[in-house]
């Protein structure tokens, strides 16, 4: 799924809101809900932009972490299975 906004895009956003920008025409003028800038407070609130980018690798990081683990359960489960038969 294409995001709409990049980190760089929101933690402006929620710059703007720190500077007094009312909350309802920061969404109008910009283009999105509500509940998308109260989403994004949660989660970027009081980010720099190098933060949000540090985050966003070590969310990839460890996905392909918990990727790997499920490979070598899956592989041990296999394996465990083949030993338990009767030959």
């Amino acid at each position: 799924m294409q995001k709409r906004f990049s980190e760089e895009q929101i933690i402006g956003f929620l710059r703007e809101a720190e500077k007094g920008v009312p909350v309802k025409d920061l969404c109008r003028k910009r283009g999105f809900s509500d509940a998308s800038f109260y989403l994004w407070r949660g989660k970027y609130g009081g980010m720099d932009v190098s933060d949000a980018k540090r985050l966003k690798a070590l969310e990839a990081e460890n996905a392909r972490l918990k990727r790997l683990l499920a490979d070598a359960m899956l592989e041990n489960e296999v394996t465990k299975e083949a030993l338990r038969k009767k030959w």
